[in-house]
């Protein structure tokens, strides 16, 4: 009996400790300085509608995605834009739906096997880390949910791994109040480039809706070193590093 206590208190010492390096990590990155909007269904218009508006569209247009392309789809949700990739990147290609929320994921676990996407992987993720692979992806799209995230620095620098060389974070939203669902971009701007993520293109889509895509243009930085964007993230950006 004592040496099954002795082996208890060993695993949960193990436990202990290691829960305690992750807080500790947590604890690396600044605070987000900024609202979060809080989290709602990606249903708040239906697929058609959605279709009608032409906005998937324009976004892969712009995005550049192609076959054989493998992409993640960090807050998917329903799926709206997971299963229109899936054929767009065919066969050779690769798309992982990632969500935080257990029921989100299971659902669209089960749309995905009800469609046939074997080209498709579902994953759950963690507010402060998407759990993407290393070096796999060619577009990691965030659509409408970045306004949700509670600590940017800490996810992007996450997420920042999944990059391959060469590779793009396209970054969908509202130019509006982040308590509104939405991020000037300006402030976008900021807290990818605190990340090393450089903005490469911009544009305008429907309504105050906008596209973003952001490119490497620096090394990733150490956890310590990320600075927050503050009040005055137009002057971050353009101040030397």
């Amino acid at each position: 009996m004592r040496s099954v206590a002795l082996v208890t208190a060993v695993v949960l010492l193990g436990a202990c400790r290691a829960q305690s390096a992750q807080e500790q990590q947590k604890n690396d990155f600044p605070p987000a300085g900024r609202d979060a909007a809080p989290i709602v269904s990606d249903a708040f218009s239906t697929e058609d509608a959605r279709d009608r508006a032409g906005e998937f569209e324009a976004v892969v247009e712009a995005a550049g995605v192609r076959s054989g392309m493998w992409v993640a789809d960090v807050g998917a949700g329903e799926g709206y834009y997971t299963v229109r990739l899936a054929p767009l990147v065919g066969r050779k290609g690769r798309v992982l739906a990632q969500d935080i929320m257990p029921e989100t994921r299971a659902l669209l676990m089960q749309r995905v096997q009800r469609e046939g996407l074997d080209n498709v992987a579902v994953r759950l993720g963690e507010p402060d880390d998407p759990k993407l692979p290393t070096n796999s992806f060619d577009r990691i799209f965030l659509v409408h949910m970045y306004h949700e995230v509670t600590n940017p620095y800490a996810f992007l620098w996450q997420l920042r791994g999944g990059l391959k060389d060469g590779g793009e974070v396209i970054v969908v939203d509202a130019d509006r109040p982040v308590k509104r669902h939405g991020i000037p971009p300006v402030l976008l701007q900021c807290e990818l480039a605190a990340v090393g993520l450089k903005l490469d293109r911009l544009q305008r889509l429907s309504g105050d809706s906008y596209f973003a895509a952001f490119k490497a243009g620096a090394p990733r930085p150490e956890r310590t070193a990320i600075r927050s964007c503050g009040n005055d993230p137009a002057a971050r950006i353009s101040a030397p590093e």
